[in-house]
């Protein structure tokens, strides 16, 4: 006799299943990423109940007062994590003088536990590897994710397991090192660190490699950000935001938040305008866009935003479609423009921005001089990362104003050198 059992019911509050972005085929909730019929990647699907303002306000200071618009389990903001989110979201009225802006905000993540936005993705991703009975958190990291999951899965008693590539900056190397779990640096590019992961991720079924067999889950999080910013705005979406770009995962759940929001009544229906931003030497998505293509053709990464350095973004073809169904524009700079966006922001609303954060303020600064932004809308910059992290990028820049002897007189003369009021 054939005895039968029921595959176990998942809490995952309202994710109901895992639906294809290319297809619309549909597949149980699960630790799959890719369409069985196309190929294709997957996304959650929800079948939500009442939201209101009031039930999340009533929520703990984390992005778990949206636990009703996530895939993850009922009690989770009760269980031992991290607890990421509610971020300052600061006015940025210095950086709007120097821009000549009318209304700026900086959304400022460097403040989540592991000093990135990575923290959200990999809290919704552990709900899911712990609800579907995962026993190792494992990641292909640029660096912040690699940070964020060891950090989350030493909080949660899991095992870790980060890849990254062997040239990632030392602060980010350190950091993940620290938490106590195998990291392994890899000779290449993160492409290729991510193939890898793919190929373990087929064989090791009891590991939820967040952004592989967990991506759909992992990408939720990313919502959290933009339901951030339009609750902190008085539950408003503000006309404009610049978001960086690296698998352009973030700037597509950026823009899938605002229209969930607006389509519970949380917010009012109203238009915005997405931008991406890219640095120069890894620009697939601004180059797609500006040729005017829906496919995004691989590069080879060569620059300072090692954050951002995905030569074949997954989420590019996504990320070109909001952009364009917004009106808005993808743009890139240089890395020395990258470095004067991490100084402006510093110098204006002290700020210190990753290498990801000066792209976003430069790139900014450029579609502003190109025309192609409105400075009298109100906008919202998104800051992912602290400037801490990346600390190469700007030490050939800054240092000591004056070295002196311990004397008055050199002090007096460096201070007045400066133009400083004595």
């Amino acid at each position: 006799m054939t005895i039968t059992t029921d595959p176990p019911v998942l809490d995952l509050g309202p994710a109901v299943g895992l639906s294809c972005r290319n297809c619309g085929a549909r597949l149980p909730l699960g630790a799959h990423y890719a369409c069985s019929e196309c190929f294709g990647p997957l996304e959650v699907g929800y079948e939500y109940g009442a939201v209101t303002r009031a039930s999340v306000e009533a929520g703990p200071q984390s992005i778990w007062r949206y636990r009703q618009l996530l895939p993850v389990p009922v009690d989770v903001a009760t269980r031992p994590g991290l607890h990421p989110g509610m971020t300052r979201l600061v006015k940025a009225d210095r950086l709007a003088a120097a821009l000549g802006m009318k209304t700026l905000w900086v959304k400022d993540d460097s403040g989540n536990p592991t000093h990135s936005f990575k923290d959200r993705v990999v809290a919704v991703a552990l709900a899911a590897a712990q609800e579907l009975g995962l026993g190792t958190l494992a990641c292909a990291s640029t660096g912040n994710l690699a940070g964020a999951v060891a950090a989350a899965a030493a909080r949660a008693g899991l095992q870790s397991c980060v890849l990254i590539p062997s040239d990632l900056e030392a602060g980010k190397t350190v950091m993940a090192a620290v938490y106590g779990g195998l990291l392994v640096a890899v000779h290449g590019s993160y492409d290729d660190v991510n193939r890898l992961c793919g190929e373990l991720a087929g064989d090791l079924d009891d590991w939820g490699f967040v952004n592989v067999n967990l991506r759909p889950f992992y990408a939720e999080g990313s919502k959290t950000l933009g339901f951030e910013v339009a609750e902190q705005l008085g539950w408003r979406v503000p006309q404009q935001v610049v978001v960086p770009i690296a698998s352009g995962s973030l700037l597509t759940k950026v823009d899938k938040a605002w229209r969930e929001l607006g389509s519970l009544g949380l917010v009012e229906q109203s238009e915005w305008r997405v931008y991406g931003a890219q640095a120069s030497g890894c620009a697939p998505v601004s180059s797609a866009f500006k040729a005017g293509h829906d496919v995004v053709a691989p590069v080879k990464p060569d620059t300072i935003a090692k954050s951002l350095a995905i030569g074949n973004p997954a989420d590019g073809p996504y990320a070109l479609d909001a952009v364009r169904r917004t009106g808005g524009v993808i743009e890139d700079v240089s890395d020395a423009e990258v470095v004067e966006g991490i100084r402006l922001l510093a110098e204006t609303e002290g700020i210190f921005g990753e290498t990801a954060g000066g792209v976003t303020v430069a790139t900014l600064r450029k579609l502003l001089a190109a025309g192609r932004l409105d400075p009298a809308a109100e906008t919202v910059l998104l800051n992912t990362g602290d400037g801490l992290k990346t600390l190469d990028a700007v030490a050939g820049e800054v240092g000591p104003s004056a070295t002196i002897a311990p004397s008055y007189s050199q002090f007096m003369q460096a201070a007045r050198a400066r133009g400083l009021e004595i």
